[in-house]
């Protein structure tokens, strides 16, 4: 019995209250957050530790939500590189410091070393995957190179550390986290918890479907996950989160619509959560809300179940193109291909599986899907599941049908062949004439989707056909070839073109 589309995560009571996070599929986020503020009226002097360390500076928001206090953020700095051994020694270049040694013998004793240059490669220049920095906690050094650090010790060259390095105190400025410094000015003395916005990359997600089908039959049962990846450089307790489908144009730094992208960004994130997994239509995008509180830590990746289904109907279609045609060679200059008599002549032997099905409210399913990666399974004998073919898939919105390449037809085989061709330049003519023959070795009946590429030119018709076509677009024609079990078929067909 069909059963409609149940999403797993149900509402829960209210958690102690932690940030707002809205995460893109662009590796950005808006990170929203509650800070108490104790502020005298006049100039105040505060500091933040708890951003990440991919926080955009230039996209902070700092209000009272409750609109009582006017807040003017004066002066803002933003130091993402906390202290660590590489920037210590970055910071004593040309100083002399002390290193510990072990000896032989297990006896620990000190040498000091001029730090000539200390190899240090501060984390804004260091690039990690997502085209950002690394965070805060990872230091960077080189095996060689102009990296390398250069240490003299006893009016000799080292080109690597001579041991550990001993360093004074830390000054009374140094960070430990990433930090905001704020001068903030106070219209009167108050005690509030403060809003703070901002954007930050190094924060992404992506869906993935898991499909099952049963042992017999095209019925599918159907589970979908949502991965979320923090790389920002921060833990996240008890965060509220939305996720955004959608390709939203992220405006790099130093154009005009910098701003106003961000903002935008923001207002995204500023609507009340719901009280249970929602997935509704936001500007031109989707905005899923996850209502469990849930702690993402940094360098972590966490899947959360977002959706299930049963029973939902599809279709395994075989389709046959069976033109190779290298695009790269010829290109797609019409005049030219009309001058090349042996152009999509090659033949491809594959028969593609297509797994078709509705994204519609009648079939179990009804909402917008977020473009991630499907994995298709059947069950075996005694219940195994057996993987049998993935792709990806599109944001796809509901009442849309997915058609999705999952492999090729083990016991199908096609063979596509020129028989005739005819061209007059002068009377501005061309026939052209192929054989398609299908053979289906499965013990049961099958169809297949002939499609054939027009590409000669825009104005043709088929002379001659031994099935009918039906016309798909302007220069593709897709017969529907029916085979019976070990049965093969002969498919011919003359092309005109005018021009």
């Amino acid at each position: 019995m069909k059963r409609t589309l149940a999403f797993l995560l149900s509402a829960a009571s209210a958690l102690a209250a932690g940030p707002n996070l809205t995460i893109y599929n662009q590796n950005f986020a808006v990170v929203r957050e509650s800070i108490p503020l104790d502020l005298k009226q006049g100039s105040n002097t505060i500091q933040f530790t708890n951003a990440t360390v991919h926080l955009e500076p230039d996209s902070v928001m700092l209000r009272d939500p409750s609109g009582k206090i006017a807040l003017s953020i004066l002066e803002q700095n933003f130091r993402a590189e906390p202290i660590s051994e590489g920037l210590l020694l970055n910071l004593f270049e040309g100083k002399e410091l002390e290193f510990e040694i072990t000896a032989l013998a297990g006896e620990k004793r000190t040498i000091r070393g001029k730090v000539i240059r200390s190899g240090y490669v501060p984390h804004h220049r260091a690039m990690n995957r997502y085209g950002g920095a690394y965070a805060y906690n990872q230091t960077t050094y080189s095996q060689g190179g102009s990296t390398q650090p250069i240490v003299e010790v006893a009016g000799k060259l080292l080109f690597s550390l001579p041991g550990r390095p001993i360093f004074p105190a830390l000054a009374a400025d140094a960070i430990l986290k990433p930090a905001l410094d704020w001068r903030i000015h106070a219209e009167r003395a108050a005690k509030l918890d403060a809003e703070l916005s901002y954007v930050s990359g190094g924060m992404s997600w992506k869906a993935d479907y898991n499909m099952v089908a049963g042992e017999t039959g095209d019925k599918l049962d159907v589970v979908g996950w949502i991965t979320m990846d923090n790389q920002s450089g921060k833990d996240f307790e008890n965060a509220r989160i939305k996720l955004v489908a959608g390709d939203v144009n992220k405006i790099q730094p130093g154009s005009p619509e910098y701003q106003e992208a961000k903002l935008g960004a923001m207002r995204a994130s500023m609507d009340e959560a719901a009280p249970r997994v929602t997935e509704r239509s936001f500007d031109e995008y989707h905005l899923y809300t996850l209502p469990l509180a849930t702690t993402l830590h940094d360098r972590e990746s966490k899947q959360v179940e977002f959706a299930r289904a049963a029973n939902i109907q599809s279709a395994r279609i075989y389709v046959y193109d069976g033109a190779k045609i290298d695009r790269r060679h010829f290109g797609w200059d019409a005049a030219t291909i009309r001058n090349q008599p042996e152009y999509g002549t090659q033949s491809n032997s594959k028969i593609w599986v297509m797994r078709e099905f509705a994204n519609t409210a009648e079939n179990g399913l009804g909402i917008a899907l977020p473009r991630g990666r499907v994995r298709f399974y059947r069950r075996d004998q005694g219940g195994a599941l057996e993987f049998t073919g993935e792709n990806n898939i599109g944001h796809t919105p509901r009442n849309e049908k997915l058609r999705v390449y999952t492999g090729d037809a083990f016991d199908i085989a096609g063979e596509r062949k020129r028989v005739n061709f005819q061209v007059d330049h002068n009377k501005s003519w061309l026939d052209e004439s192929f054989e398609i023959r299908l053979r289906n070795r499965k013990k049961e009946p099958v169809e297949v989707r002939v499609v054939e590429h027009l590409y000669r030119w825009t104005n043709w018709r088929l002379s001659a056909q031994s099935l009918p076509h039906r016309k798909t677009d302007s220069q593709t024609a897709e017969f529907l070839v029916k085979l019976g079990p070990d049965q093969e078929q002969v498919l011919t067909y003359t092309v005109h073109y005018t021009w």
